[in-house]
């Protein structure tokens, strides 16, 4: 197993394991989604979607692609539209002969203005964040501003060389169990009376829209030219919206 493939995979593992998840299946009893491309008739991927009572959807999307030296890995866990608990992100990538990862606990709130909600769902993290920045073998990922406006700013996103990369199992682990520190808690509330001001079912569905545009993110015009459009216009249906597959 690949060094992003095993990040992310255990990672996933300790989502369901933890959250009580259960996977919603293919007709065949398997992923929820097969990927196909014009690489060659074998399967370069698939599409695994889950649920929970506290959680309310887990995607994992896995793309491998030898041909072109791709190898890329991605989980997302969405808590309720109308819960101020941020979702958990990681992204695990080799492309283009390097390394890559994206950590995030994807914010409910503005940031500028609810400091009580980002010292209880953030300010936690700030030093496993800065350990990582402190890493031998980093260097920071091209990010455009405009994506950056719709992370947190405790979002780790870099290259990595082997080295580095095969640290990174400790601080993913702290990102998750600060994560399911505040899926399992209470709110307190200090932090609801603080968000009193947010309709966070509509920032939300705002905020993934934004945060999965392909006019936001590039990354969606390369996975179309790979599967077509039409699936990955199917993947972003499933990150934008809580709602279930049939």
């Amino acid at each position: 197993m690949s060094l992003p493939e095993a990040l992310c995979t255990n990672t996933l593992e300790t989502l369901v394991a933890r959250g009580g998840l259960t996977e919603i299946t293919g007709a065949d009893g398997g992923a929820y989604q097969v990927l196909h491309s014009a690489m060659g008739p074998d399967p370069v991927g698939s599409v695994r979607i889950y649920s929970g009572e506290r959680i309310a959807k887990a995607v994992y999307v896995g793309i491998v692609v030898p041909q072109i030296g791709l190898d890329s890995h991605m989980v997302f866990a969405f808590m309720p539209e109308d819960s101020p608990v941020p979702h958990f992100t990681l992204d695990s990538v080799a492309a283009g002969g390097h390394l890559a990862f994206h950590l995030d606990l994807i914010q409910r709130a503005d940031a500028g203005t609810h400091m009580v909600y980002n010292d209880w769902a953030h300010t936690p993290l700030t030093d496993t964040y800065k350990e990582v920045l402190a890493l031998e073998g980093l260097s920071r990922a091209e990010l455009d501003n405009r994506q950056l406006t719709v992370m947190s700013a405790w979002m780790l996103a870099s290259r990595a060389t082997p080295e580095a990369f095969g640290q990174l199992d400790k601080p993913v682990a702290a990102y998750l169990e600060h994560w399911f520190s505040l899926v399992e808690g209470d709110v307190p509330a200090e932090v609801q009376a603080g968000l009193a001001d947010t309709d966070l079912a509509e920032r939300d569905a705002r905020n993934r829209a934004l945060l999965f545009s392909p006019e936001v993110d590039k990354v969606w015009a390369q996975i179309s030219r790979l599967i077509t459009e039409p699936v990955a216009e199917g993947i972003r249906a499933q990150l934008v919206s809580n709602e279930l597959p049939a």
